[in-house]
């Protein structure tokens, strides 16, 4: 007989193991009221559960008032939410680098810092570096804060500068200078070169490192 108890106790163990939210609160509430006499101590002693979750479902179960689960507020809360701060900071250094999604198809923004930029950049702002997410984390902030690692379009090589043109010319000036020359030999080569000019190139950034 006493078998068959512990046997009957396990089922029931599992039955709320596959509930959760409010329909776990009613089932211990409806097993602690038929098995338990509505005490929560006891269903507490037999089956293991949280006396308050169990409480809180014979509350439920007297009034018929449904409580609300707040899932979102559980857990560790990130950074940026924690300290808004940081995450004002983090949009003040990383907004004049960025620009929007070309297809405008989404709130994402581009940017051409990287995650160790931005860290160097809130300690000069002020922010102790003991205190400041690693590298790897600041990474993970400035995806979750829609700013995502990409040369701006600016930075792209320029198929023509100003230049060309006077190059050009003076290339075929050349040629005809020398054409009826029998001394001069001439050597046709079709090369492509691309040439990375303005204020983006490299990143934005100077030879010496620093940005412009």
């Amino acid at each position: 007989m006493e078998g068959s108890i512990e046997t009957f106790d396990a089922l029931i163990r599992s039955g709320a193991r596959r509930l959760t939210g409010f329909q776990r609160r009613a089932f211990l509430a409806e097993v602690a009221t038929e098995l338990c006499d509505g005490n929560a101590r006891q269903a507490e002693r037999r089956f293991g559960w949280g006396r308050e979750a169990v409480e809180k479902g014979l509350h439920e179960r007297r009034t018929g008032i449904r409580c609300l689960e707040d899932f979102v507020a559980r857990g560790r809360q990130r950074v940026e939410d924690k300290d808004h701060r940081l995450a004002a900071d983090i949009r003040s250094i990383a907004e004049p680098h960025s620009y929007a999604d070309p297809s405008l198809k989404s709130s994402r923004r581009y940017t051409n810092l990287t995650a160790a930029e931005v860290r160097q950049a809130l300690i000069a702002k002020g922010h102790p570096e003991a205190e400041l997410p690693a590298e790897r984390t600041m990474r993970d902030i400035l995806n979750r804060m829609n700013y995502r690692l990409k040369r701006i379009r600016k930075g792209k090589p320029l198929k023509k500068t100003e230049q060309t043109d006077a190059i050009f010319a003076n290339v075929k000036a050349v040629r005809e200078e020398v054409r009826d020359d029998p001394e001069t030999l001439e050597i046709s080569m079709d090369t492509k070169a691309k040439v990375a000019l303005g204020e983006y190139v490299r990143g934005g950034k100077n030879p010496d490192g620093l940005r412009r």
